[in-house]
Parts: structure tokens; sequence; C-alpha cells
């Protein structure tokens, strides 16, 4: 991923934490095979942490990319930004977006693994689920599970913050009122970053 120094996420905890926060991601294997799918990271599992999911056993992807390397997309909120937004003219129409990268090895897991990884699957996301344990058993047949030990990972914030502070003002002060919800995502994202505010 093309990253100039001015955009880049350097901290590996900032990363870790764009990907729980993010965690639907384009799986691509070197076939340019991809799925998308939720991932679980364990931060503190190998060097640069590890990524657990699952493929339907029907999505044939899981038996081309198992031992394959693969590029795994964590993409955050985005939005179009118009010239007309900043203090400064002439100006070029832009997208303002955040992103993390990360690649490594599949490797399959085993049966007691991916009911694990599925259990905590759903309790992030619907805590208050429960599933019966028959009726687990009987989904357990129709998914693959999977790990990735993460090999490296790189990350991106393209959020104007190179611009002078009037710039950066202009583009939060439309964003703030834009309907789209897209933009107001991003809007709550550089707010929270605390990066391309003015600040």
């Amino acid at each position: 991923m093309h990253i100039p120094e001015k955009w880049k996420i350097y901290s590996n905890t900032e990363m870790h934490n764009f990907i729980k926060e993010y965690s639907f991601a384009a799986v691509i294997s070197n076939d340019l095979e991809a799925s998308h799918l939720p991932l679980l990271l364990k931060e503190n599992e190998g060097e640069n942490g590890t990524l657990y999911g699952h493929f339907a056993r029907t999505n044939h992807h899981w038996k081309a990319a198992n031992g394959a390397k693969v590029l795994v997309i964590f993409s955050g909120p985005h939005s179009y930004i118009s010239p007309t937004w900043y203090e400064t003219s002439p100006a070029v129409p832009t997208w303002n977006y955040s992103t993390v990268h990360a690649t490594g090895i599949i490797q399959l897991t085993d049966q007691e693994t991916t009911l694990t990884t599925l259990d905590e699957t759903v309790k992030k996301y619907d805590p208050n689920l429960t599933i019966p344990e028959g009726f687990k058993s009987k989904l357990s047949k129709g998914i693959v599970g999977f790990k990735i030990n993460i090999e490296s990972l790189q990350g991106k914030e393209k959020l104007g913050q190179h611009r002078s502070t009037e710039d950066q003002l202009g583009v939060t002060s439309a964003l703030s009122k834009t309907e789209s919800l897209q933009s107001q995502l991003l809007y709550q994202y550089m707010l929270n970053r605390g990066v391309g505010i003015g600040k």
C-alpha cells in the first residue's frame, strides 16, 4: 500500500484497535480470490497478533487459501471531500479514508478452535444471543475455521491532516452538516482520533 509518511499509522496498538472496531475485512489470496468476513483479533498472540475467522464450507476459497499468504484489508469510514470546503484555492477534489492492511499465512483450525471462534464472534456482535448446543454443533459442520498469524501490518489515515488549520476546519464543518451517513461516520472518526480537525 502506498503510504506517505504524513498519513502513516505507526503504532501496532492503534492498528489493533482499528481492526477490532472495523473487523469486517476482505481476505484476498494470491489467485485474486476474495472473501468478505468478520475477523477476531487476538493481539497478544504472536508478534503482531493473530486473526481468527471462518469460511462457509460451500465457499471453496478455503481450499485454495489454506497454507497460502493472504492480504487482509480492513476499511474504516470514508467520504468525498470537495475543494469548495477549503480556505485555500485552487484545490482539487479528494477522498478521505482510513485503512489497515495485514498479511499472513492462513492455517485451518481444528473443530474445537473453530467452535471457540464461533462463540467469541457471536459474543462480540450479539452478546445476548444464546445458541442451543445441538444447533451450534449442526452449524459448525457448515463452516471451516482458520487463523492468520499476522506477519506485517500497515495503517493509513488520509484525513487531510497535512492541510492548513483553516482547510481542516472547513472540511470538518462541511462533514458535520452533510446528510450522508458515510460522511457523518468519517466526521465522528476524525473527531475521535483528533486527526484532520484543525488542532
